[in-house]
């Protein structure tokens, strides 16, 4: 389990291939192949969590899965906010749980992930079916060099959740917002 103050920002690009490329460049070091992550994103049906600024998480990836509390984020240039997260034995039979305690799915999410460190920071290649973004995590002096090392400034920065993210590129493209979620044509 680990209790911790999460510092993040994504930077958009062209590509995987771009992103992957310009993070090598920059020097950081791969720890994580890629594989897919699928969050399911949990509110009271009248949507307490999300008026709240909070978020509550389940996570499945490569045959884990991890529960997440995500507090309201905190004024700054960066996306800062509380984090709650600990391992669970099985996904699946947590969001049951969590449907027993009044928690309803409201956001499906998956992303292709794969990460590198650098600096005491992750910074993480994903692709989305809204496009590819490197998020960067670590501390604030850490985040801008990396962001640096990457040709971005903190004009580049944007500390908006990926469900937030995939409701404006919906929008910019006359689709009706639904879960994020890869299609056969991607």
């Amino acid at each position: 389990m680990s209790v911790m103050i999460e510092r993040e920002v994504k930077l958009r690009f062209e590509s995987a291939e771009q992103a992957r490329a310009a993070v090598l460049d920059a020097g950081a070091t791969p720890v994580r192949e890629r594989r897919l992550q699928e969050d399911c994103l949990l509110d009271t049906r009248d949507l307490a969590l999300q008026r709240a600024g909070t978020a509550l998480r389940v996570r499945n990836e490569s045959g884990a899965s991890l529960i997440t509390f995500k507090g309201p984020v905190q004024a700054s240039a960066m996306k800062v906010r509380e984090e709650i997260e600990t391992a669970v034995g099985d996904g699946a039979l947590m969001l049951t749980l969590l449907g027993q305690l009044g928690f309803v799915p409201c956001f499906r999410a998956q992303k292709y992930r794969e990460e590198f460190a650098s600096d005491g920071c992750i910074v993480a290649v994903d692709e989305t079916p809204a496009g590819t973004f490197v998020e960067i995590e670590g501390s604030e002096g850490g985040i801008a060099a990396m962001a640096a090392a990457l040709g971005r400034s903190p004009a580049d920065y944007l500390v908006a959740s990926y469900r937030s993210l995939y409701s404006d590129y919906c929008r910019q493209r006359g689709l009706i917002v639904t879960d994020m979620v890869f299609t056969e044509d991607d």
